[in-house]
């Protein structure tokens, strides 16, 4: 028999969260609106820090842009009138993996405005 040497390829290092730890992210977006890049930016963020995690989308009613952590909402644009930080997201995705009660965010960066 052999020995036990672990996986290396993939094992994070000692002490980091373990990517895909069951944690599910749910963001419903207005398509028409424009919303889909400011998802694309929070999903590429999100899968850097966390690329076992599981995200979906989905198309949102008009201004919508409402993240949802294991069915809990965590953000609502409807509500904040602006966009999610991605440290909040990602500190909030961290107390989800740590089984850590969540919270809302409720600081939002301002949407974009034409001038």
């Amino acid at each position: 028999m052999s020995g036990d040497l672990g996986s290396t390829s993939a094992a994070p290092d000692p002490g980091e969260v373990q990517p895909g730890s069951g944690v599910r992210l749910v963001v419903e977006f207005c398509e028409p609106c424009g919303f889909e890049a400011a998802y694309l930016e929070l999903e590429s963020a999100v899968k850097e820090q966390y690329p076992g995690i599981e995200i979906e989308s989905r198309t949102g009613g008009p201004g919508a842009f409402e993240i949802h952590i294991n069915g809990q909402l965590v953000f609502s644009k409807l509500e904040n009138g602006g966009f999610p930080y991605e440290k909040d997201l990602i500190e909030a995705i961290r107390r989800a993996i740590n089984g850590e009660p969540l919270e809302k965010i409720t600081n939002s960066r301002p949407p974009c405005v034409i001038l």
